[in-house]
């Protein structure tokens, strides 16, 4: 009676699995090591790994703020800042905006859909007067901050659409400086 011998074609997997096994720890370990050809796999190399992680993460910053871009004022959207007031000359079709975080003349704070007849100064004084309370958390007048509009009135009489012009309410400082930050609370 003696012990059952295991096939040959068992005892040559289990080396080949073994080599494999002992051929992975030593390239991980060599990878590990910072060059060292030790095998040892203490702390001090996991805290290795662990360091260069860390600085490839706090390497990651947020992106800096983007200069000024020309954009049509009729194009203008909520929470963008113009780098100059908002412009009076019926002939100036685009405008600078800018990063709000950043020194600049007015931020934009609504767009209102209006009718034809009804784009006149007291139904643009209105919209923006409700707006800017919505917005910022402040009433019209008396405060850090004034209000201005300019008027998209895109009058198409042929179409069907009873809102065709826009009231863009744009905010600036009372005194006439300069903003930093947005206004929206």
């Amino acid at each position: 009676m003696g012990c059952a011998k295991p096939p040959m074609g068992a005892l040559e997997d289990s080396c080949r699995y073994l080599g494999v096994s002992l051929a992975a720890l030593a390239l991980l370990t060599a990878c590990g090591g910072g060059g060292s050809h030790a095998t040892s796999t203490s702390p001090a190399s996991t805290t290795s790994a662990q360091t260069a992680v860390i600085t490839t993460t706090t390497v990651a910053a947020p992106p800096a703020p983007q200069g000024p871009r020309l954009e049509k004022w009729i194009d203008l959207q909520v929470g963008e800042c113009l780098a100059d007031p908002p412009p009076t000359d019926p002939g100036v079709v685009t405008v600078s905006v800018v990063d709000c975080a950043v020194a600049h003349a007015a931020e934009v704070y609504l767009r209102a859909d209006v009718e034809v007849n009804a784009a006149i100064a007291d139904v643009a004084d209105r919209e923006c007067g409700a707006g800017l309370t919505r917005y910022t958390g402040q009433a019209v007048g008396g405060g850090p901050l004034v209000v201005t509009y300019l008027i998209d009135s895109n009058q198409d009489r042929t179409s069907a659409n009873p809102l065709p012009s826009t009231v863009i309410c744009v905010l600036t400082a009372s005194n006439g400086g300069p903003l930093t930050g947005s206004a929206r609370r």
